[in-house]
């Protein structure tokens, strides 16, 4: 088989856009990389509504007092990074992204995460925070919030 035949491996996952007052949810790791919440989906969970999948997500990295109503999917991110794991790897993932209305409850981090920040979905500069899959989907949702 060649190698433009050869199927590639993607880890799946759910990022969402929590949207507040016109701004939307962005967060730092502890790597230093801004991200969305959300992230991949867990082998155990393969047979889990995204919904589920989703509120694991929020919980874990946003604290279990939010309050959301979760939207319909709304764009597709592929993004590449190397893994903070042995051997550094190199992993593709796939993701959907919904936008989520924030409607009640403070925000916790999690120990995984240093910072947060509501960006406005008008002025904010994605690529000052963002790079790779994440940043082309940041600024595909502004795109498509700035559009309406």
């Amino acid at each position: 088989m060649s190698n433009t035949e050869q199927k590639d491996v993607y880890f799946v996952a759910v990022k969402i856009f929590l949207e507040k007052d016109g701004k939307f949810l962005v967060m730092k790791d502890n790597f230093g990389d801004w991200d969305l919440p959300g992230g991949r989906i867990k082998k155990d969970e393969f047979e889990a509504p995204l919904e589920k999948i989703i509120e694991r997500k929020m919980i874990q990295e946003c604290g279990s007092e939010v309050k959301y109503e979760i939207g319909k999917p709304l764009l597709f991110l592929r993004h590449e990074r190397v893994e903070q794991s042995a051997g550094n790897p190199t992993v593709r993932i796939f993701a959907v992204g919904y936008p989520a209305k924030w409607i009640d409850g403070e925000i916790k981090l999690s120990p995984r995460h240093t910072e947060m920040l509501w960006a406005d979905t008008k002025t904010f500069k994605p690529e000052n925070y963002f790079k790779g899959g994440w940043l082309k989907g940041v600024q595909e949702y502004m795109a498509i919030r700035n559009s309406k």
